[in-house]
């Protein structure tokens, strides 16, 4: 039996609004923000992150210009400095059961080694590093963990990226723009 939607006119119109509305928010309840508010693409904050994210995610931040590495891995950099790339496949960092290269390596760029440590030293996170990176303030990932993070959390990753390449006055501008919860 079909059942004739109720309230034709402006009252029904109202209600099927307020309906799909309140449908719409219970399915995406943070769409569009980091939960702090913080705008990024109009994605759902508590999703699993993807590959495609770190592009365009890298890509939102301003200032951004994205030039090929080696093998034409993209490099996105903020006045002329590098924050996150696309790493070719490297004699440090291999499987260690089948000593074959890692071809997904995706190398953020941290604050400070505590800020490293604070990513690393849990050995279910999905972030590492190799001797290789022993001083530099990066941190490793593996394209095909990255599902692990959520976006909201590849996003705050990418931001304190940039945010630690970006000059004082670019830095400064977006983080009045983008205020800390």
């Amino acid at each position: 039996m079909v059942r004739a939607v109720p309230g034709r006119g402006r009252a029904g119109w109202l209600a099927r609004t307020v309906l799909v509305g309140l449908c719409v928010l219970w399915l995406v309840p943070t769409a569009g923000t980091d939960g702090r508010g913080h705008p990024y693409a109009g994605a759902v904050a508590d999703r699993r992150a993807r590959v495609e994210d770190v592009h365009e995610l890298a890509r939102s931040m301003p200032h951004v210009t994205v030039v090929p590495g080696s093998a034409g891995n993209p490099v996105y950099q903020v006045g002329g400095k590098s924050f996150v790339f696309f790493r070719n496949p490297r004699p440090d960092a291999v499987d260690p059961r089948t000593g074959e290269r890692y071809p997904d390596v995706i190398v953020f760029w941290v604050a400070s080694e505590t800020d490293k440590q604070a990513l690393v030293q849990d050995a279910s996170s999905p972030f590492f590093t190799t001797p290789h990176f022993d001083g530099h303030p990066s941190v490793l990932l593996r394209a095909s963990r990255v599902g692990e993070l959520t976006r909201q959390e590849l996003a705050e990753v990418i931001q304190d990226a940039w945010l630690s390449r970006a000059s004082r006055r670019r830095a400064a501008d977006w983080l009045a723009a983008h205020p800390p919860a």
